[in-house]
C-alpha cells in the first residue's frame, strides 16, 4: 500500500548531456509533501558508460533528498535504466490505474533507435525467447528490459538546442519517421496494451515517448508525463483520495514547481 499523496514523474535522464536536470535539488519542491514519489523509468543513465558516473552521483543525491523529505521513492525500470528490480509496473485505485514506463507498448521498445533499426532480427529472436510475453505483463516488461540492455545506444546526442536535437532525430531519415509514428500512435498502443495485459484498467500513465499529452482511446485514458529533456516538457501527476490530477512542471533557474492543474479525474475505490 503506497502512502498518499502519490506523485509521478518520469524521464529525468539524470546524467544525460541533454537533460535539463543538472542539480537534483531543483526537484525538491515537487517531492516535498509527498508520501510516495514514483519515478516512472529513465530516471538515470544506467547503460551509458559516458554518462553513468555523473548519473550515479545525481541518483544518490535524489535518493538522499527523498529520505530527507520522508518520502518513499519507487523506481520503475525504463529503457535507459532497465536494471531496477521488480515487475516494472505499479497499480493504483484497485487496478484502475496502471503506471509503467512505456517501452513495453512497442514491439521493439524504442523503434527509432539506430541500434533497433539495424538489428530487427535480434528483436525477433528475443521475442521468440519469451513466448509468454504475449499474455503476461511481467514477462513482457522483462523482455523490454532485455531489448534495451542488448541493443543499448552506442552514441548519444550532445547538443541541447532545438536545431541540434532535430538534426539528431533525422539521421537516418527512417529514425525520424519511426519517432513521429510512435508519437502519433502512442495512445492507441497504450489502449491496446491495457486491453491485453490489464483489462480492468481505466487509465494508463506512461513516459518514454518524450511527448506529453492526454488521450481517451477505447475507454482507456492514456496520460504521458513528458520529459526533462529538450524539446519535451515535463508533467506532474498526483494521486490523493481517489482523485488523479495532472499538470505541467514549471521550470526556472531557481527550480521546478507545480504548474496549474490542467485536468483531474475521480477513480472511486469501492
Amino acid at each position: 500500500m503506497v502512502r498518499e499523496p502519490v506523485r509521478i514523474l518520469s524521464d529525468l535522464h539524470l546524467g544525460h548531456s541533454v537533460s535539463r536536470l543538472r542539480d537534483v535539488e531543483r526537484l525538491r519542491p515537487l517531492i516535498r509533501g509527498a508520501g510516495t514519489v514514483i519515478f516512472n523509468g529513465d530516471t538515470w543513465q544506467e547503460l551509458s558508460t559516458a554518462f553513468r558516473p555523473q548519473a550515479e552521483i545525481l541518483l544518490d543525491g535524489l535518493r538522499r533528498m527523498c529520505e530527507e523529505e520522508g518520502v518513499e521513492a519507487i523506481f520503475l525500470s525504463g529503457n535507459h535504466d532497465p536494471g531496477w528490480p521488480g515487475k516494472g509496473w505499479i497499480s493504483l485505485a484497485a487496478g484502475k490505474i496502471i503506471i509503467t514506463h512505456g517501452d513495453a507498448l512497442l514491439y521493439g521498445g524504442s523503434p527509432w533507435k539506430r541500434e533497433i533499426l539495424r538489428n530487427a532480427k535480434r528483436v525477433e529472436e528475443l521475442w521468440a525467447d519469451f513466448p509468454t510475453a504475449e499474455t503476461d505483463a511481467e514477462t513482457r516488461i522483462h523482455l523490454a528490459r532485455r531489448i534495451a540492455q542488448e541493443l543499448r545506444s552506442v552514441r548519444h546526442p550532445q547538443g541541447r538546442h532545438l536545431h541540434q536535437r532535430a538534426w539528431d532525430a533525422m539521421v537516418p531519415p527512417s529514425r525520424a519517421w519511426k519517432m513521429l509514428a510512435a508519437w502519433l500512435t502512442q495512445a492507441d498502443a497504450g489502449a491496446a496494451f491495457c486491453e491485453r495485459y490489464f483489462p480492468q484498467a481505466e487509465c494508463l500513465i506512461i513516459g518514454h515517448f518524450h511527448y506529453g499529452g492526454l488521450w481517451l482511446k477505447r475507454g482507456i485514458r492514456v496520460i504521458n508525463t513528458g520529459s526533462f529533456m529538450n524539446p519535451g516538457r515535463a508533467g506532474w501527476i498526483e494521486w490523493r483520495g481517489e482523485w488523479l490530477r495532472y499538470g505541467l512542471v514549471e521550470e526556472s533557474p531557481e527550480g521546478c514547481g507545480f504548474g496549474p492543474c490542467l485536468r483531474e479525474w475521480q477513480f472511486p475505490v469501492s
